[in-house]
């Protein structure tokens, strides 16, 4: 599918604001002034530190982020939902270091998709080139490598958060019956298809390369009519940005999709497959993953949504009960002045944060710290 096109500054400024300031690393021990401490540590999570510009970073992204949310709303509206989120500020980026730790505690490896997902932006951008992306980058005033590490962390954190809350949260069936009966008037719905992807890009390809790509996805949708994994496929040979979830698109009313793909959709029932489309951008196959008649939607129609529903509720109390876990077997300790809202009882304070193991002393000189152990 064709995506919209947005501004650079617009995609930089989506990642959550947690990631944005952990990803904001002091400058190299070795070119720092001798004589200087440059950065002043507010909190320490074992090994790693956040600093006061780490969190002034976090501070002013979320300001952006609530004027870009809420651009009509008053000053006094914008102003309370800063207050309320800003007092759990140091809190996300305390839960961010100890999900990227366990991340790396678990040898997660997210490389793969952040490339992808840097070539997903250069080419939102038309940008011809990662090169053109660095450049536009460091254009908005960012450090490529911090830029890297910002979606870096961020699918650390989303890969740990999705396979310990999905060993945490059981949806039993009596719940989605409940859920179901509690909420008939939510699913009488228009009809409305539930689409996958397998997208081929000819971008910038000549028509010889193009006939190649068609040739391909031509052989992809026969494999599937076969009986091949859509979704294992969608992952494989996807080049779209829905890929490395198994290409899912959403669900789309009469009147969302063009009207060929319209055609194309609508007229197909549950598990059906388009023939390969060509568009503007390259080629595609969708598969009907659901086909939704109009009206009064049966339970087995909108299970889905419900156990979605359902796990997003009690997705959050779980992940404070993990990230709680978390703390108590790290060592978290923070500046006097500054508020962690998930604090552990029990937990240290730093009084001296400094010098630390990357920040010099006067006269040159830097002291290796040991680790803390749990009970200091």
């Amino acid at each position: 599918m064709v995506m919209k096109n947005r501004t650079l500054q617009f995609l930089l400024s989506i990642l959550p604001v947690v990631a944005a300031a952990l990803a904001c690393s002091p400058t190299r021990a070795q070119d720092r002034p001798k004589s200087v401490i440059v950065e002043e540590i507010i909190a320490r999570v074992n090994n790693s530190i956040i600093t006061l510009s780490d969190y002034q970073k976090s501070d002013a992204q979320l300001k952006e982020e609530i004027q870009h949310g809420c651009q009509n709303c008053a000053a006094d509206k914008m102003e309370s939902q800063y207050r309320d989120r800003q007092k759990d500020l140091l809190r996300d980026l305390i839960d961010q270091q100890l999900l990227v730790q366990r991340a790396k505690d678990q040898g997660l490896s997210v490389e793969a998709d952040v490339i992808k997902r840097l070539d997903e932006v250069r080419k939102q951008n038309n940008l011809q080139s990662m090169e053109d992306l660095e450049k536009a980058v460091e254009g908005e005033g960012l450090s490529w490598e911090d830029y890297k590490s910002q979606i870096r962390n961020n699918l650390l954190t989303q890969e740990v958060i999705s396979r310990e809350m999905r060993n945490r949260i059981i949806i039993p069936e009596d719940d989605v019956k409940k859920y179901y009966d509690e909420h008939q008037k939510e699913f009488v719905r228009p009809e409305a298809v539930v689409l996958g992807e397998i997208f081929l890009s000819t971008e910038k390809k000549t028509p010889e390369e193009s006939a190649v790509i068609m040739r391909k996805a031509e052989d992809l949708l026969n494999r599937l009519k076969k009986g091949e994994d859509f979704a294992e496929m969608a992952k494989r040979y996807s080049e779209g940005s829905t890929a490395k979830d198994g290409g899912p698109l959403g669900a789309f009313e009469r009147g969302q999709l063009s009207k060929q793909l319209e055609d194309a959709t609508f007229a197909l029932q549950k598990g059906g497959l388009t023939d390969v489309i060509e568009t503007k951008t390259g080629f595609e196959i969708l598969k009907v993953v659901d086909h939704y008649q109009a009206g009064q939607q049966p339970l087995d129609k909108v299970r889905r949504d419900i156990e979605n529903e359902i796990y997003m509720s009690k997705m959050q109390p779980a992940l404070r009960t993990y990230l709680a876990q978390l703390r108590e077997e790290s060592y978290v300790t923070v500046k006097p002045g500054f508020n962690d809202s998930a604090a552990v009882a029990g937990a240290g304070v730093i009084q001296e944060v400094s010098p630390t193991p990357d920040t010099p002393q006067k006269g040159g000189k830097k002291k290796k710290l040991p680790k803390p152990s749990a009970g200091s």
